[in-house]
């Protein structure tokens, strides 16, 4: 049987000897430089982790299709954080900030086409079901992004909505996972659903996770500025969830009007030009989300969420040992809000 410490010393020697073209440069060292700069590599792990459950060793027909995920999944974050106008990621400037807006378009396109290259090295049995699940999902995942650009310019966002948009955005990548790392191991199609189910509400879960600790993580773990959710008026879990319960309690009538739903959007508006005003601003918000017990919220959906990925789990019907395996891959996905 495949164990974690396995699994780890498989991403390690994978993505510490991971190539891509030499020449040009200018295009290529984006993406040795955005993969060197690590990462949890969530998405390879829980595919390798779901091939264990069906294998017991690993092979080269699991290795690179494995390794497309995080070659797409870094691609996916390349052009996002031109779009965020993020500065930092896992701690390192941004690749459009240490090269050049055009430099990061054109290598994120280079290294999304390297990822197909990568998951046509799936076993010619199953590559037909590979190719359309990667490719559905690639899909999938820019038709998130899309919604999470429109909400920009909305006001508000139903919680529906949100939850739909973090669907695609986030949770179908690591649905995919799952459910390649079986298919490739020649798990039977029931297998595969329930797999793919477990990604998905563990998806789910992750991202509200990563909003959570956007308002209320330690930056030092985080990996990037805290707060940058608020200043940039991003919808996230919290916020849609702020303006739902504010307004719930407005309708009730509550006394209380520093928590209620004018107060927060008079606080999203605040100007954030320089650091000292982004500080106002965040801890004006922050407080706000704590008064009305947005912390706890977003901590219970997350729990919420875990609960069905591990009930989907349940349900494949694999041995004792192997299940508690997704169970522990599951709470350290998770962990990071502890």
């Amino acid at each position: 049987m495949i164990n974690e410490a396995q699994i780890e010393e498989t991403l390690d020697n994978l993505f510490g000897n991971l190539e891509f073209t030499a020449e040009p440069a200018g295009l290529y060292d984006p993406l040795r430089y955005m993969i060197g700069i690590g990462g949890k590599r969530v998405r390879p792990r829980l595919c390798l982790t779901a091939y264990s459950l069906f294998k017991d060793s690993f092979s080269e027909e699991i290795l690179q299709p494995a390794a497309a995920l995080e070659v797409f999944h870094s691609f996916t974050l390349i052009h996002d954080d031109i779009m965020d106008n993020s500065d930092m990621r896992r701690g390192q400037p941004t690749v459009y900030r240490k090269w050049n807006d055009n430099t990061a378009i054109l290598s994120g396109d280079v290294m999304c086409i390297d990822s197909y290259r990568r998951i046509a090295k799936a076993p010619v049995k199953v590559l037909p079901q590979a190719l359309e699940l990667f490719t559905a999902t690639a899909a999938q995942v820019c038709e998130g992004q899309q919604y999470d650009m429109d909400f920009e310019s909305e006001k508000e966002v139903p919680m529906d909505g949100y939850m739909k948009m973090i669907g695609l955005k986030t949770a179908v990548l690591l649905a995919c996972s799952a459910k390649l790392g079986a298919l490739i191991a020649g798990a039977d199609e029931r297998a595969c659903d329930y797999l793919y189910r477990f990604g998905y509400s563990l998806g789910l879960a992750f991202q509200i996770t990563d909003d959570y600790l956007d308002t209320f993580g330690d930056p030092g773990i985080f990996g990037k500025k805290i707060g940058g959710d608020i200043v940039n008026n991003k919808k996230s879990w919290l916020l849609t969830r702020a303006l739902e319960k504010s307004a719930e309690m407005e309708k009730a009538g509550t006394q209380n009007t520093s928590i209620g739903k004018s107060a927060l959007l008079s606080a999203m508006a605040m100007k954030s030009g320089n650091e000292a005003e982004k500080s106002a601003k965040i801890d004006k918000v922050r407080k706000i989300y704590i008064d009305l017990g947005i912390d706890e919220d977003a901590k219970y959906e997350i729990i919420k969420q875990h609960a069905h990925a591990m009930e989907y789990a349940g349900m494949i019907g694999l041995p004792r040992v192997r299940y508690e395996m997704l169970h522990r891959y599951a709470d350290r996905l998770l962990g990071r809000t502890k």
